[in-house]
C-alpha cells in the first residue's frame, strides 16, 4: 500500500516562500510520475504540477510555472515544491499522489497523503 506524508505548509506573508515535501513509504517511485495538487474551499481541485521518476521531465499548469518547482530526489523517496512569490490564492491545502504511471497518464487522487495546509496572508 502507497503511503505519502505531505509536510512543509504554513502560514506565509504574500510574497513569500515555502518547500512542500513528500515522502513515500512502502513505496518506490521508480517508474511512476509524482505529482502536487491542491485544494481549496469552495473551489475545485486543481493540479499543479508532475515530475516524472525516470527521466526528471516536469509539468507544471501555467498559473504557477514561472513560481512553483517540483523536483524528485529518488534515493530518498521525496518529492519536492518550492513554492516561491506565494499570492492569498495560493491559499489551499495541498496534496502529493503518484500517477498512474507517467505523468500524461493522470494523477492517482486516491493515493494521496493527509495534506498539508499552505496559508498565505495579504
Amino acid at each position: 500500500e502507497v503511503q505519502l506524508v505531505e509536510s512543509g505548509g504554513g502560514l506565509v506573508q504574500a510574497g513569500g516562500s515555502l518547500t512542500l515535501s513528500c515522502a513515500a513509504s512502502r513505496f518506490t517511485f521508480n517508474g511512476h510520475g509524482v505529482g502536487w495538487f491542491r485544494q481549496a474551499p469552495g473551489k475545485e481541485r486543481e493540479v499543479i504540477s508532475c515530475i516524472s521518476s525516470t527521466d526528471n521531465r516536469t509539468y507544471s499548469t501555467t498559473s504557477v510555472k514561472d513560481r512553483f518547482t517540483i523536483s524528485i530526489n529518488n534515493a530518498k523517496n521525496t518529492v519536492y515544491l518550492q513554492m516561491n512569490n506565494l499570492q492569498p490564492e495560493d491559499t489551499a491545502v495541498y496534496y502529493c499522489a503518484t500517477a498512474y504511471r507517467h505523468c500524461t497518464t493522470g494523477l492517482d487522487f486516491g493515493s494521496r497523503g493527509q495534506g498539508t495546509q499552505v496559508t498565505v496572508s495579504s
